[in-house]
């Protein structure tokens, strides 16, 4: 395996344990927010592929604390949430 393979491989695997570790507390700020029930029929009336966007905005994907929202974590956080019922 080449050098640069092996690397692209190691980021791939990083971001999706990254995702896999903060994609839950997406939902848990998502359910804890004063509009849960209200911000969760919203997102399940929203558009599969603007559901993201919608997470994104409303600051749930932000971790406490950081500074940028990490890649995936806002459609992992949307997947998560609209299979919840």
């Amino acid at each position: 395996m080449l050098g640069s393979t092996a690397k692209t491989l190691a980021d791939s695997t990083a971001t999706s344990a990254v995702v896999a570790a903060i994609a839950p507390i997406c939902v848990d700020q998502f359910q804890r927010s004063a509009a849960a029930a209200d911000n969760l029929a919203e997102l399940k009336k929203t558009d599969s592929w603007q559901q993201a966007a919608y997470i994104e905005k409303g600051g749930w994907a932000m971790m406490p604390g950081g500074k940028a929202v990490d890649t995936g974590v806002p459609q992992a956080c949307a997947a998560m949430l609209s299979s919840v019922k």
